[in-house]
């Protein structure tokens, strides 16, 4: 039996509606929050999240 986990909003720390198990692997992952409504960037490998900090787009100066 494989375990399985809520991925949990790194913002807010509120379940989303994705589960993943022991198996799973995402990488650059858009996981949306419906409490918070953010979206992030993650990956998963092993039941580890871990956040993708992405930098802000800046606009272009002229």
């Amino acid at each position: 039996m494989l375990k399985e986990n809520w991925i949990l909003c790194p913002v807010c720390s509120k379940k989303t509606r994705l589960r993943i198990r022991e198996n799973t692997i995402l990488e650059n992952f858009p996981l949306y929050c419906p409490k918070c409504k953010q979206e992030t960037i993650i990956s998963v490998k092993e039941l580890n999240i871990s956040v993708i900090k992405e930098p802000d787009a800046k606009t272009q100066s002229q």
